[in-house]
Parts: C-alpha cells; structure tokens; sequence
C-alpha cells in the first residue's frame, strides 16, 4: 500500500495518464494551472505529447486534431478559457471525435476573481455551444473523484465518441487528501482508431451522410441528431454516479455537488443529501427520491443554475440556496436553510 498525499489538480494529471493520455494542451491558467505543470514535468516518463500553445483557441483544436490521429487527449481551463472553446467543443460533437476538457471553475465573468472557487459555468457546460446537443458532465467532490471521475471522463469520451466536460472548482482544484490509487478499482476503454484512407471522412463540421456534406437534408438531420442523442445517453446510463445519504426523520432534501456537496455532507445528521457526480444528463434517480421530501433546497456557488434544472426535472417547487462570489461558509449554509419555507 503506497498512501500519496495529493493535490485535485494532479490527481487530475494522474487519472488522465492512467487513461492513456496521449497528448495534452493547455494555456495556463489560474486554478487549473497545476495539471499542465505536472503533465509537463512527466510527458517524457509517460510518453504523452505535450504543448502549451498561444492561447486556448489553439489548445481546443490540437487536442481535437491530435484525437483524429489516434491520441487520447485533453485540455484543461477556467471560465474565460472555457468560454474561448465552445465552439470547437460543438464541432467535436458533430464530427464524433472524442476529447476531455476540464474546466476548474473561478468566479467570473470574464477575468472575475481568479483564486476563488465557483460553480458559474454549470449551464454553460451543458448548452455553451449553438445547436442542440447532450453532453456528459462529471462533478467531483474529493481528490480521490478527481482522479477517478477523470478517467470516467476518458471511458464515456470513447464510448460515445463525444467530448466530455470535467467541472472542477478552485477549491477541489487546490484540495489536498491523502489517497491509495493503486486500492481504486478502474476499467479503461481503448482508444477507437479512424481510418484514414478508406473512402472519405468529412470533418469540416457540415451535416454529412456517407461522408457526403448534405446540409438541406431536414430528414437525415432529425435522424442524426436522435441517434447522436441515444449514443450520449445510453452512455451516461453506464456512468450512473451520485451520492444518496437518507436521514430517516428529515423533511429536507439539500442537493449539493462538487465542492459545496463536500461541505454539505457534515449536515447529514440533519439533513437527507443528494449528491450528483455526474451533473449531466441529470441524474434521473432523483425524481424518485424527491417524493419523500417537502423541502428540496438546492445549495450552489452561483445564482441557481443547476436549482432551475432539477426544478425544471421534478416540476415542483425547488429552493435554492446561492452562494456568490466565492463564499463557501457552513455556518452561512446552515443559516440559510433554517430561512427557507
């Protein structure tokens, strides 16, 4: 047993190159930084191919161009930085190829508050990019779910041959835990090679049918997008990853994710708490759950994002409890809930 003290940030690094990282972009930036560094300082033992480009513009599109030549690949970032990439993290959806982008969150908007921790890009991760789509978003809440939600992130990447989105914040980023990695239990799923060569394949992002741009063919168009969307979600069924712990005698149900799901979690000798680990598609286990509660308060660090998703969900009264500007207090939480009705 090899117990390693660890940062969420390498632990990040290490869940990647436990996937088969092959090849890794990244602009630095502040609270994602580190997993460049640690990347940076082992490609050589781990034979990852490695740049730190001009910006995060050109960062999306190498870790897209190298997946095409057969890497696993990532990029890591922060608000300003996920901003830049939407566009070709549509692009990676509609062309099928996989990629993971981790975006540790830092209250914004534009520069914000660089040090401190958010969770303001949860919409943002699930509809960032024009057109209709369904993305996988994973959560973690300790450095031992960084390392393994990571790979998660590669597995269900491959499967549904997507882009999938890792929601970090400044302070599961910078956490620090002690961890046994080789105790964790992990399935990994090779990386699925395209063929080059054997009539063509069309990645300009145009709707295609047999590789053949066909971009006034409604009917096909429909036909893609329910197939699309039934590869993403019979994916996420196989990533089915929440936290339920049931107080028998509680009326309340607080919904917390990522870090605010962590602190949360002292309250359970008070309070039933549902912790989703895969943000999206949403956890559909909780519409069963909710019937038991006439409370359902949704705590999060930023002005009800995913509070309007659940409620939108369970088609019921959900309250939320906002925590701006990177305040993070359980003495604030546990006050605020007493004054929900």
């Amino acid at each position: 047993m090899v117990v390693r003290l660890l940062q969420g940030n390498e632990a990040i690094a290490l869940g990647a190159i436990k996937a088969g990282l092959g090849f890794y972009s990244s602009y630095p930036i502040t609270p994602a930084s580190e997993i460049l560094h640690y990347i940076a300082n082992n490609k050589k033992k781990h034979k990852i191919d490695f740049i730190q480009p001009e910006d995060e513009l050109a960062a999306i599109n190498q870790i897209i161009g190298a997946s095409l030549a057969g890497k696993k690949s990532m990029t890591a970032t922060s608000g300003p930085g996920f901003s830049l990439m939407q566009e070709s993290i549509g692009y990676s959806y509609m062309t099928k190829i996989p990629i993971v982008i981790i975006n540790s969150q830092r209250v914004g908007p534009s520069t914000g508050m660089p040090t401190l921790p958010s969770q303001g890009d949860v919409l943002q991760a699930a509809y960032g990019r024009h057109g209709d789509q369904q993305v996988i978003v994973f959560a973690p809440s300790s450095v031992e779910e960084c390392y393994t939600c990571t790979i998660d992130a590669f597995n269900a990447s491959e499967i549904s041959q997507s882009p999938v989105i890792l929601l970090s914040d400044a302070l599961i980023s910078h956490l620090y835990e002690t961890i046994d990695i080789d105790k964790i239990k992990i399935r990994l799923i090779e990386k699925k090679t395209i063929e080059f060569g054997k009539g063509r394949r069309h990645f300009t992002g145009l709707l295609s049918k047999n590789n053949i741009p066909c971009t006034r063919a409604r009917k096909y168009y429909r036909e893609m997008f329910e197939k699309r969307k039934k590869q993403i979600l019979t994916t996420a069924k196989k990533f089915k990853k929440y936290q339920y712990k049931k107080h028998k005698k509680s009326s309340t149900l607080l919904i917390g994710y990522g870090s605010i799901g962590r602190i949360i979690s002292s309250l359970k000798e008070q309070y039933s708490i549902f912790r989703p680990i895969r943000l999206f598609p949403i956890i559909k286990k909780i519409q069963d759950i909710a019937h038991n509660y006439k409370r359902i308060i949704v705590i999060e660090m930023n002005d009800g994002q995913y509070k309007k998703e659940i409620e939108r969900l369970l088609k019921r009264k959900v309250h939320s409890i906002p925590l701006l500007g990177g305040d993070y207090s359980l003495h604030h939480i546990k006050e605020q809930i007493k004054r929900v009705r």
